[in-house]
């Protein structure tokens, strides 16, 4: 299995990425309710912003992954921690399916690290999924995050951890 990623482009992959982001399984995505069009809009101001990136991962070139690239000293987590150089935010969503593969996330979230941490500049990923998405967090950790504290966002309540790029080569036993 290969995975590589791209850019997303908002108008050519809203209506692939609306179906993922609206599925009952990516509740924590918070986007139950959003229209096509909120989806174009969402992911084109995300494409105006030089401080958010989105990506399609795609395995064995068929799209499979949603991932985003920020960084924290500008969005999403601005006033609530004292960011570091060379932090980035990350959120990833896998594509809901009815054929569920073992493993297949644990993978999917290691190649979205490998990808973050081959920018050179990237020293230490950041993350805030909700307190209550038990499965992310144990995903978290298989990959060498550290919980840090709970923080209280505006739409939840979430968990900052941190992974730096020796934990995370600690946690897959891989050098980068």
């Amino acid at each position: 299995m290969t995975i590589r990623f791209r850019p997303l482009d908002p108008l050519k992959d809203a209506e692939l990425i609306h179906a993922w982001v609206t599925h009952p399984k990516a509740a924590f995505w918070m986007m139950q309710d959003a229209t096509l069009d909120d989806v174009v809009r969402e992911y084109a101001a995300f494409a105006a912003n030089p401080h958010h990136q989105a990506f399609i991962g795609l395995v064995d070139e068929q799209p499979a992954i949603l991932m985003e690239r920020y960084d924290p000293a500008h969005l999403e987590l601005v006033g609530l921690y004292d960011p570091l150089p060379g932090d980035v935010g990350m959120h990833f969503l896998v594509a809901p399916t009815d054929t569920p593969v073992h493993g297949f996330t644990r993978r999917v979230i290691t190649e979205v690290m490998r990808e973050l941490f081959d920018d050179p500049a990237t020293a230490r990923v950041v993350v805030e999924p909700d307190v209550s998405n038990k499965a992310v967090h144990a995903l978290n950790e298989v990959v060498g995050f550290v919980p840090e504290r709970e923080i209280q966002k505006p739409e939840k309540r979430a968990l900052l951890s941190f992974c730096t790029r020796a934990q995370f080569e600690a946690a897959v036993g891989a050098t980068i």
